[in-house]
């Protein structure tokens, strides 16, 4: 006996949903801000997606677990998860909690599609089960350094934490500037206070400095020390990780949070779809949405197309990255095997240089775009 369709935009209401795990970082130390927008975009394309009438009629479903940026809390997520029954998992901000879960993931054969960690390592070895929206490191930070290169900057100071994310940053710089002319100068932020940044600065005759660092702090004192030292008055920070694209930096930095140039992943134009899903995530977060929600949302755009196309077993969903073609909000997402990336990747979605303009601080403007 043949199930009749259902008919369009109807989703059942016998509990049998296609669950998705969504791991984000929503409490410290994670980057609250940034799960929150990463969650945000997720949710958007949940409600979509069931009110155009779910998984074949399932609706689709979040289940959403707080890694707060811990590579252990993370592999724990993706463990519990897996007994859950979830189709797959999405999300994850945090380069450091995305590798570890990542990791555990290819393990189990769980599928993820990361939205936003960049660490070109995202697993040790190739992965067949995981996939990833945002560029590589070695991808964006390449750019940033073509960036400084072109505003004249050869002499450049990073200061920099002591993390695997931090450590791959400062290499794909050092690796990229050193053979065009440029000399970085790391220090070391375990040894160092805000303060004495300033005279290391000094005395190396850096015209930038770059923020390598956790945030909110050292970053917030970081920027208040150089901007109050008049030996420094010239030097650009910036702060190619991108702390200030979210509302809490200004707010934090008042003043001082303008013309800190750093990277994310828009087009200089959103397409309908983008403009229209830029509308309903400003509604949603009461304030503009930064690239992380447009991450999350397309996130879910993805799977939700897989999950029609080859059901929620995960298996085929796995072995479906290599097909995906879906258009997203910025631009249309096909995976591959790039050059040193060990797992599916978008290569690549949009890279912008920006920062704040010191006139209107909630303006951003572009400086460059690769």
């Amino acid at each position: 006996m043949n199930t009749p369709l259902s008919p369009p935009g109807a989703v059942r209401t016998d509990g049998s949903s296609v669950q998705i795990g969504a791991l984000v970082p929503l409490t410290r130390p994670g980057w609250v801000e940034a799960g929150r927008h990463l969650l945000a975009g997720l949710e958007l394309a949940v409600r979509e997606v069931n009110d155009a009438g779910g998984i074949v009629g399932r609706p689709l479903e979040l289940v959403v677990r707080d890694t707060a940026a811990d590579p252990q809390r993370a592999a724990a997520a993706v463990d519990e998860l897996a007994r859950l029954g979830v189709a797959a998992l999405a999300g994850e901000y945090h380069s450091v909690a995305a590798r570890a879960a990542a990791g555990r993931a290819d393990a189990l054969g769980l599928p993820f599609l990361c939205s936003s960690a960049v660490l070109d390592a995202l697993t040790e070895q190739p992965a067949e089960w995981v996939a990833r929206l945002a560029p590589a490191q070695s991808h964006g930070w390449r750019i940033y350094a073509d960036f400084l290169l072109g505003a004249g900057h050869r002499r450049i100071a990073v200061a920099a934490d002591s993390s695997v994310y931090w450590a791959s940053g400062a290499r794909v710089l050092r690796d990229h500037l050193a053979p065009r002319g440029g000399t970085v100068i790391e220090l070391d932020m375990r040894a160092l206070a805000p303060a004495a940044v300033c005279d290391e600065l000094a005395g190396n005759r850096a015209t930038a400095l770059l923020l390598l660092v956790g945030y909110p702090e050292p970053a917030v004192s970081i920027v208040r020390s150089v901007r109050r030292d008049q030996r420094l008055a010239e030097i650009m920070i910036g702060a190619p990780a991108g702390q200030p694209e979210f509302a809490e930096w200004a707010a934090l930095l008042g003043g001082d949070n303008a013309a800190i140039p750093f990277l994310r992943y828009l087009p200089e134009r959103l397409s309908q779809l983008g403009a229209r899903v830029e509308t309903a995530l400003r509604e949603r977060l009461a304030e503009a949405p930064s690239f992380v929600a447009f991450e999350g949302y397309d996130t879910v755009a993805v799977l939700a197309d897989v999950l029609r196309s080859h059901g929620a077993d995960r298996a085929r969903t796995a072995e479906s990255w290599a097909r995906v073609a879906v258009e997203g909000t910025r631009g249309q997402i096909r995976f591959c095997r790039a050059p040193g990336i060990s797992v599916w990747q978008w290569a690549w979605a949009p890279v912008q240089v920006v920062d704040r303009d010191p006139a209107e601080p909630d303006r951003f403007r572009i400086l460059h775009a690769g």
